[in-house]
């Protein structure tokens, strides 16, 4: 046999592109793309007709909570979740578990944990906080993907819990992974001005959602981009713009690229299918940071989206138990999405189906640049020689997402009964098949730890 596996007639989504060809896959690598394959050749033949064949989503934002708040989202839940939803790679945030990602002990409890556990390929990050300023280099030594940090509050104040930094901490992290070449992802909301309109609110009786949003309005959020990518241009630190949520941000980090900063862009999902006007009907669920803006910012961010001045989109899967989304003060809730599971369907209905977007600009959002990005060279592109990482989608198979058809730990999801005009029929990681639509997760976890370069 020359191949193992041969997916046949499907329209193939390639870097700058759709064609319909046939992929042959051999040793969990895509050995040939061709207009026709003989069947006879492989082993397996997986017939795609009337299918989208995707790359498998880089997922460069993801928060599983195992240990210390397993009872969130561990790694056999949420890598389920992302095999369901076409997810094949993830990046994990140093947060929300306990102990957080912090030094070399930490890392090593994350690793010892996600062994065996993931249905998905994944790495870790390693966070940068007040006190680990000399644990960065040793970090960045063992491998971490990137680095994290909040000049947003953030924390239980929990021991082993994370926490934001300030200026000045920022700084001398930014000096040191400047040194070392690593990759800083930055939350970015002015502390000082949304902890303090959060209490404003709080006294004048506000609870809903919507309060909650115009308690951190747009320019915090702008402000705190700019500052952080001036002290970036002082160090020349790399850095990443976590979930951008307004096209004012998308734009500064643009005129600091254009000064020479190396910075990119990432938005999420939600800011694209939500908007605040929705966000009384839904609740706490809905809840994140920064928030969910209105309709016309959307549109506006769809805009910065076509144009490709986003970069990167990634899930910010952040979940929690229901307790936790319970309150009916939104300003009490967990301020976080269950999310992972519909990145990639409900963004191709949203921006292929209903907008005319190119998949293959969408695919490059979703796994392309973020496999450049963050150093995965084997993962985020249909191409001869990568990492058989593949996800099959019809677009003419709609459905009303249901709490029964997420795989989270807690079943839950601000997108429930959202009809979405397509569906994930069938996820291959490295070529072996880890979920079918007709028959769920397939086999025991194979997941493998990666190392940014190789």
């Amino acid at each position: 046999m020359m191949f193992d596996t041969i997916i046949r007639n499907g329209a193939v989504v390639l870097r700058d592109g759709t064609v319909p060809l046939d992929l042959g896959i051999r040793d969990g690598k895509i050995t040939c793309l061709a207009g026709r394959l003989d069947p006879a050749q492989a082993a397996e033949v997986i017939d795609a007709d009337g299918q989208y064949v995707l790359p498998g989503m880089v997922d460069a934002h993801m928060h599983i909570s195992e240990p210390g708040r397993t009872e969130w989202e561990g790694y056999l839940s949420g890598t389920r979740a992302m095999a369901a939803g076409g997810t094949t790679t993830f990046v994990e945030m140093p947060l929300n578990t306990i102990p957080a990602t912090t030094d070399l002990a930490s890392l090593q409890i994350k690793l010892d944990t996600a062994r065996g556990q993931c249905h998905v390929d994944y790495a870790p990050m390693g966070g940068l906080v007040p006190w680990n300023l000399a644990d960065l280099e040793p970090l960045s030594a063992a491998g971490v993907a990137a680095f994290k940090c909040f000049v947003a509050t953030c924390g239980s104040g929990k021991p082993g819990d994370f926490m934001n930094v300030d200026d000045y901490e920022l700084y001398r992290g930014m000096q040191v992974l400047a040194r070392t070449g690593d990759l800083l992802v930055i939350h970015c909301e002015n502390a000082a001005l949304t902890d303090k309109l959060g209490r404003d609110a709080r006294a004048a009786g506000k609870t809903r959602v919507s309060d909650y949003v115009a308690s951190r309005p747009v320019f915090t959020e702008v402000e705190a981009v700019q500052r952080v990518l001036l002290i970036a241009r002082e160090t020349g630190c790399r850095v990443h713009i976590a979930h951008n949520s307004c096209p004012e941000a998308v734009d500064a980090i643009h005129r600091a690229i254009a000064d020479g900063v190396d910075a990119s862009v990432e938005s999420c999902p939600h800011y694209f299918l939500l908007c605040t006007e929705e966000l009384d009907a839904i609740g706490p669920r809905a809840k994140c940071s920064p928030p969910i803006r209105d309709r016309a910012n959307q549109e506006r961010m769809w805009d910065a989206l076509r144009a490709e001045r986003i970069h990167i989109i990634g899930s910010d899967h952040s979940p929690c138990t229901p307790d936790l989304k319970a309150s009916p003060n939104a300003f009490d809730a967990w301020g976080g999405l269950s999310a992972c599971q519909n990145s990639v369907d409900a963004m191709f209905d949203a921006a292929v189906l209903q907008r005319g977007i190119d998949p293959s600009l969408l695919m490059r959002l979703l796994a392309t640049r973020p496999a450049e990005r963050f150093r995965l060279g084997q993962k985020g592109e249909i191409a001869i020689g990568k990492d058989a990482d593949v996800v099959l989608l019809d677009p003419t198979r709609p459905y009303t997402l249901r709490a029964e058809d997420l795989y989270y730990k807690n079943r839950f999801s601000a997108y429930e009964g959202r009809r979405i005009g397509c569906r994930i029929t069938r996820t291959l990681l490295r070529g072996r098949t880890v979920f079918r639509l007709d028959s769920g997760i397939v086999g025991e976890p194979a997941g493998q730890l990666l190392r940014p370069g190789e």
